[in-house]
C-alpha cells in the first residue's frame, strides 16, 4: 500500500523527534529570573525582564578547585571527580584522565591510614605481578606547600610491554587521615606529568 503524503510527513516527524529530544545543553544559566540552556563556549541572546536584550557567553576555566571534607586540590576543569562511599567511614575520590592517569584520595574518618601504604600498593599491583610484571619500590616523602610531610612509597610495575609508576602517601592524626594514590603510564608521563604536578602543588590538607 502506497504511503500517503500525510502519513509520510508524520513518519518523518517521528524519525526526527528523538534527534530533537537529544539536543540538550549541559548547563542552565539563570539571569534575573530568565533561564537559558547553554553549552561551554556558546553565546546566546537573552531578553531580560523589562525588555532589555543581552548576550550571554559561558566559558570554562582551565582549572577548578575540588574540595572534600578535609582536603582540596586544583585540577583541569574538563576532568570530573567521582565520589564513592567505601563503608567504615571511608570516602574515595577518583580523578582519571582520558589516557588513564589516575589520582585517588581516600578520606578516613575513624582511623589513621599511614600504615596502609604497603597494603594499598599490593592491592593495586597484584594482578600485574601475578601476570609476570616486575615490582620495584622505595620509600618516599612529599612535602606540601604548608610544610606538612606525607610519607609513603614510590613504585614501578614493569611488564614486557608496559610500565606504570605509582606513588602512595598518607597523612593522619590519631583517628582520621588521608591516603593519596597516583598512577601514570610510562609512555604518557611526559604529556601527563603536569596533571600530577598540579595536584601535588595545590593539595591542601585541613587536618
Amino acid at each position: 500500500m502506497r504511503m500517503t503524503m500525510t502519513a509520510a510527513l508524520a513518519f518523518v516527524a517521528l524519525c526526527a523527534a528523538p534527534t530533537l529530544a537529544e539536543d540538550l545543553k549541559a548547563f542552565k544559566l539563570t539571569i534575573d529570573g530568565v533561564a537559558v540552556d547553554i553549552d561551554p563556549g556558546e553565546s546566546v541572546d537573552v531578553t531580560l525582564p523589562g525588555g532589555k536584550a543581552a548576550k550571554v557567553t559561558l566559558e570554562r576555566n582551565d582549572f577548578a578547585t575540588f574540595s572534600g571534607d578535609n582536603f582540596s586540590f586544583v585540577h583541569p576543569s574538563g576532568i570530573s571527580i567521582s565520589k564513592s562511599d567505601l563503608g567504615d567511614d571511608i570516602t574515595q575520590y577518583l580523578m582519571a584522565s582520558a589516557v588513564g592517569t589516575v589520582v585517588i584520595v581516600q578520606e578516613y574518618g575513624a582511623m589513621n591510614p599511614v600504615s596502609l601504604n604497603q597494603l594499598m600498593l599490593q592491592e593495586m599491583t597484584k594482578e600485574a605481578v601475578q601476570a609476570g610484571a616486575t615490582l620495584t619500590q622505595k620509600p618516599t616523602t612529599r612535602k606540601l606547600s604548608d610544610g606538612k610531610e606525607l610519607t609513603g612509597i614510590r613504585a614501578t610495575v614493569k611488564s614486557r610491554t608496559d610500565t606504570d609508576n605509582y606513588e602512595i602517601v598518607a597523612f593522619g592524626t590519631a583517628d582520621q587521615g588521608l591516603l593519596m594514590i597516583t598512577r601514570i603510564d610510562g609512555e604518557s608521563e611526559a604529556a601527563e606529568a603536569s596533571l600530577l604536578d598540579k595536584f601535588w602543588e595545590s593539595l591542601d590538607i585541613k587536618l
